[in-house]
């Protein structure tokens, strides 16, 4: 059974997409560097240099053989976009934060939990 109406809504359809009016757009890359505000990356650059700076990173550079100084020095020589990423990491790692083989561990354990289960 076919309805007799779908040849003119098909129509009014094809119409109305034909006087829609498409304007023509442009896209283009656009870099790290163009997105940052100067506001931006000095609130970045304090606040990596603030973590450096901290008693517990110190102590951590220094048994590592780094010096403060120097790594002070690094965080200055850094472009714009390799502070903002490294400030992005700072304010989104918890203290303490988990190594990488952790999270194995845990879904490990959770897909052993659910095979358990879904066996039983």
């Amino acid at each position: 059974m076919e309805f007799t109406g779908i040849k003119w809504i098909c129509r009014v359809l094809i119409a109305s997409m034909l006087m829609l009016q498409f304007s023509m757009v442009q896209a283009a890359m656009v870099g790290a560097e163009e997105m940052l505000t100067p506001s931006m990356v000095q609130a970045d650059r304090s606040a990596v240099s603030s973590a450096v700076s901290r008693t517990e990173v110190a102590s951590q550079l220094q048994l590592l053989g780094v010096d403060t100084q120097l790594a002070q020095d690094r965080v200055a020589a850094m472009t714009d976009s390799e502070v903002h990423a490294l400030a992005g990491n700072i304010d989104a790692v918890p203290a303490g934060a988990m190594v990488a083989w952790g999270w194995w561990v845990i879904a490990a354990l959770i897909a052993i939990m659910v095979y358990a289960n879904w066996k039983r």
